[in-house]
């Protein structure tokens, strides 16, 4: 058995000193009660909403977060890992998750697809997944990676574990609210099942880090205040679906670990033929098409091409 942990983080939106420092903080916690395995959100260094000055947040792949990962494993000797906004020597930002390893970095996932208002942050990436660490077989799969079936097909009966999360957000209330509260409702379903039910597809266990707190942006493109929250949902669960630990939303900050094994086994359900594994919802759909396509221009206006952020050594210690 390996102990486990997902960190679910309360994100200031875009401040990454800040945020780099509590990761560190909830990180140091997992390691105190034995976790092997420290999985950080995506979006660990600064959450994600429309907030037009992430343009300017990505850093490089050898910047701080990388390093912090780095720190992390060789300090504890663990796996940690965690997925932020990266910029590449190509001038593109990329959702880029990397693996460290007190030996180094076990390798990268580029997020495959940006979700609705992210297409304004990132581009996406191509590779597989598949990671290779301490003899294990290990998928990445983030956020609504784990909504579609072309990632299940990518690791299904590949990985002894899969490991990611998530920077999922709530529908907003906004009029006529028994409408909205009630798609919230679904919303936040399939938020906490995603990972359990990827599990079963699979045949693997899941590590799933996630976000917490409020969050108040504009609505890409129309005249209108998001004021919403993340779903939180940090989570560890067998190759059954069975969740041996988790911490929800109103929880806050923290870590849920648990002794799980890391070991491949007969896939429990079949990948649907369909490209979405859940229903979306009207809302859902809706904000897919039209952010995808705004964030596409506003990306190629506002953040393709900029330069990397830099930040002075060891920053997060100062906060």
């Amino acid at each position: 058995m390996t102990r486990v942990a997902a960190i679910q983080l309360e994100t200031e939106v875009g401040d990454v000193v800040a945020n780099l420092a509590a990761c560190e903080r909830l990180a140091d916690e997992a390691a105190a009660a034995g976790a092997e395995w420290i999985l950080l959100p995506e979006f660990f260094t600064t959450g994600v909403a429309f907030v037009p000055e992430l343009a300017g947040a990505a850093l490089p792949p050898d910047g701080e977060a990388t390093q912090l990962l780095l720190d992390l494993a060789r300090r504890h000797q663990a796996v940690v890992g965690g997925s932020f906004l990266c910029r590449d020597p190509d001038g593109h930002a990329r959702n880029a998750f990397f693996l460290a390893t007190p030996d180094g970095l076990a390798g990268r996932h580029d997020k495959d697809l940006p979700t609705m208002w992210e297409n304004c942050f990132y581009v996406g990436g191509t590779d597989d997944g598949l990671l290779t660490v301490n003899g294990h077989d290990a998928g990445v799969a983030l956020c609504w990676e784990l909504m579609r079936s072309q990632t299940a097909r990518r690791l299904r009966g590949k990985v002894d574990v899969v490991v990611g999360g998530s920077c999922w957000w709530s529908v907003p209330a906004w009029p006529p609210r028994g409408v909205m509260h009630r798609l919230e409702d679904s919303n936040a379903r399939t938020a906490a099942n995603v990972a359990p039910a990827f599990a079963r597809l699979v045949g693997a266990p899941v590590a799933h880090a996630a976000h917490s707190g409020r969050i108040e942006c504009r609505m890409p493109g129309l005249p209108f205040t998001y004021r919403g929250h993340y779903q939180g949902g940090a989570l560890v669960c067998d190759a059954t679906g069975r969740v041996l630990a988790r911490r929800t939303a109103d929880q806050g900050s923290g870590v849920a670990i648990a002794d799980v094994e890391l070991a491949r086994s007969a896939p429990l359900d079949p990948v649907p033929e369909r490209y979405w594994l859940h229903d979306r919802g009207p809302m859902g759909a809706l904000t897919w098409s039209y952010q995808r396509a705004h964030g596409r221009r506003w990306y190629a206006r506002n953040c393709a091409g900029r330069p990397a952020l830099q930040l002075p050594g060891r920053a997060r210690a100062a906060a």
